[in-house]
Order: C-alpha cells, then structure tokens, then sequence
C-alpha cells in the first residue's frame, strides 16, 4: 500500500513537470516580486497597480481579515443576544427571534450575499440624490459616506501606551485576587484599571496639543470628497456573515443556558436575585463553559465562510489571489497560497479559543 501511494505522487509530481515545462511556465513564488499591474477597490493598507505582488497579496489577507474579526464580534454579540431572547418569557420576542433563527439558518449564505448586495446597490439612491443624514453621512447605492478622523502620529503613541495599561491592568488584577484570597477584602480593581488605561492613553495625545481633525464628505461631481467610504460590497459581506453566523451562535448559546441545572437558578432566585442578576452571575458564568467548544466551530465557519465574498466583488484573499493567477499562470502557487493563508489563521483561532477554554475551565481546589 505505502509503494502504491508512494508510485502515485511521483507519477502526480512528474506529470505535473511535464505540462508545467510544456507551458512555459515557471514554478516557485519569485513572481511575487513583480509588478502586480492591477487595481483593488477596497484596501486596509496603502496599495498601488506599481507594487508587487506580495504587496497585493498582504492586502487581500488584511481585507479577510477585517471582514472576519468585525463579522465574528457582531455574529458573537447579536447570537448571545437572540439567544437569550430565545429562552424569553415575552412571546412575541421569543417567536420573533425563532423565526429569524430558523429563517436565516436554513438559507442559503451565497443567497444572502447576493440579497445584501442587490438591496444595496439596487434599492438606495444614485450618488447625485444621496440620502444625508445629519450632513455628515451620505447614503447611495456605491455605499455609504461618512465623516472620519484624520490620523495623528500621536494617535500612534497613544495605541501603544494604551496598550501597556491592559499590560498593568492584568497584573493588577492578579494581585488584587492574591489581595483577596490572603485577606478577604476586594480592590476597586475595575476602577484602579479603567483609569490608568484612560490616563495612559490620553498622555500622548495631550503632549501633542489634542490634535482631532474631522474629514467630512462633499459631494465634488462625479464623486465624494473627504470622510471615508463603506462599499456595498463589504456592507453586503458583513451583514451577510453577521446575520448567518449570529442564528448558529444562538442556538449554542441557547443549548449552553439550557445545559445548567435548574437547581442553579432556583438557588440565585431564592436568594432574591433579580432576572438580570440572575443571568449575569450565576447562569452565563456557567454556560459559557459550556458555548466556548461549539463557538470556535461558528468562528471558523465564518472565516471560511468569508471566501464567498468573491461571489459580489469583495476583493479578498481568494478573489485577489484568483486574478494573480489569471495574470501570472503561477496556479498552484496562488492556490498553495490561499490553503496556507486559511490553514494559518484557523490554528490560530483554535489554538486562541482553546487558551480561553482553558482559562474559564472550572479548578478543583
């Protein structure tokens, strides 16, 4: 069996050589090094048609990636949310929120993404009689126009400081249980945190003179001026992968509140807690034990998920590395690519996810 297989991928490897040496067509990733020669409509980072290759692909990754972190923090906040909703006492917010669940999660996503994109390209004004509101965001079929803050150097300096003040924030918060163990008495931890994280993060922008600047649209034909744009087609991948995912993450959270024994609740209400209380302390605490396994799944899903955006011209990974295949012929490099860039980020989601089951995990003393 093991000569067999062995026989197969050498023939695999020496009839791929041949066609590849038939075409022409080198292998290996040198041709990152070139000159890309193509536009992308949407990016994180600055790109031109004269960068590279390599420079393209880094901006198809940094577009994944946006859509994936915005998309899995609203699925995560709106699924918690309907499933809570779900287990409600209100009929009309309980049923509202099962059909919703049972409407979107039977459905096709490659269908919602091109009802998103319908809705917003067919169904808002054109550019010349865009929607105002407030004079600072503008609503038209090639997205939405909004007012945006000009970026300071200081704004910089202020990321990294703040950044040391959840360093301080974490240790402080150790001590303060070590505090509390050894004596019994509790620190105003939050309060000793969020003020130094405040403090820390508005002393570079005070040193600077408190620079805020505000770029507003205007409308200058054929186009907007200023602010920043939000494309159809990410509002169109972002509320598609947001609405799908959130109606799986539901039903988790649904199972994972269900999973807690009765007793646990009676027990809080017995004690006077209010509903709110109740959730708060003595049922979340516990389901989210129990919600962190199956939430990796819906996290990974959505991520994969996100190579549909190719569908409605979103330029992520997949559709950028897709048009430096057309372009340059490399296609098992392009596609080796993509299997790489997916493969990676979805051990480090899990390896993530499986750090944070391991910290709520329950210790025995």
């Amino acid at each position: 069996m093991i000569v067999g297989i062995v026989l197969f991928f050498g023939l695999a490897r020496q009839n791929l050589v041949d066609n590849l040496e038939q075409r022409n067509i080198a292998t290996g990733f040198g041709f990152l090094a070139n000159e890309a020669s193509f536009i992308v409509s949407e990016t994180v980072i600055d790109y031109e048609p004269s960068d590279t290759y390599g420079r393209v692909f880094l901006v198809g990754m940094m577009n994944t990636i946006k859509v994936a972190v915005l998309g899995s923090i609203s699925a995560i906040l709106l699924g918690t949310f309907v499933g809570i909703l779900l287990l409600s006492k209100n009929w009309l917010l309980r049923n509202i929120c099962y059909s919703y669940v049972n409407l979107v999660r039977n459905t096709p996503l490659i269908l919602q993404l091109l009802f998103w994109y319908m809705l917003l390209t067919e169904f808002l004004p054109s550019i010349y009689d865009s929607v105002s509101f407030l004079g600072t965001v503008f609503f038209t079929n090639r997205g939405f126009y909004i007012s945006s803050i000009v970026i300071h150097s200081s704004y910089y300096w202020s990321l990294g400081t703040m950044f040391l003040g959840f360093g301080f924030a974490y240790f402080f918060n150790r001590y303060a249980n070590r505090h509390h163990d050894r004596t019994g008495r509790e620190l105003p931890a939050f309060t000793i945190n969020f003020t130094i994280i405040i403090i820390l993060t508005l002393i570079p922008w005070a040193i600077a003179g408190f620079p805020l600047n505000i770029s507003v649209p205007v409308f200058v034909t054929p186009d907007f001026l200023g602010g920043s744009n939000i494309s159809p087609e990410f509002l169109a991948i972002y509320l598609g992968l947001t609405l799908y995912t959130a109606t799986f993450i539901a039903e988790v959270v649904r199972a994972g509140i269900v999973a807690i024994p009765k007793g646990q609740v009676e027990a809080g209400s017995s004690i006077g807690l209010t509903p709110m209380k109740l959730l708060k302390l003595v049922i979340l605490p516990q389901a989210i034990r129990i919600i962190i396994p199956p939430l990796t799944n819906q996290i990974l899903n959505l991520f994969k998920n996100s190579t549909l955006a190719v569908a409605i011209g979103y330029p992520d990974f997949v559709s950028i590395a897709n048009t430096t295949l057309n372009q340059t012929g490399q296609a098992i490099e392009a596609i080796t690519a993509i299997m790489i860039f997916y493969l990676s980020v979805s051990l480090l989601v899990s390896l993530f996810m499986n750090w944070f089951n391991h910290k709520m995990r329950l210790v025995e003393r």
